[in-house]
């Protein structure tokens, strides 16, 4: 067996209303972010698992997705393979580098 990196992104379901993201959009425009349009909040979990290959790797993010981690009615999942340099410090929430989450990223829908 081999050690994987997963990174699993659950994002609010397009068309769906999303308060925090709304919350977060008003507090940048009275910070003087006033182009704003849209912020939908998520959440970015990073997974070291055991598995056979990297299909099952993935196959095991997607069940804890169902299961557990995202909420079928209301979130959406994303399932990658992340970097194999992830190392136990890297999966500190304010070690988040400002490009883990690109521009192009907040406005995709999955």
């Amino acid at each position: 067996m081999s050690r994987f990196h997963l990174e699993i992104r659950v994002t609010p379901r397009p068309g769906l209303l999303d308060p925090q993201g709304e919350a977060v959009r008003q507090a940048l425009t009275s910070l003087g972010y006033p182009g704003i349009h849209q912020v939908r909040v998520g959440k970015l979990l990073r997974v070291e698992v055991e598995a056979d290959s990297a299909d099952e790797a993935r196959a095991q993010g997607e069940a804890m997705c169902r299961k557990l981690l995202a909420n079928p009615i209301t979130e959406d999942f994303l399932v990658e393979l992340g970097s194999a340099e992830l190392g136990a410090t890297d999966l500190g929430a304010n070690e988040l580098g400002a490009n883990e989450l690109g521009a192009t990223e907040l406005g995709a829908t999955e």
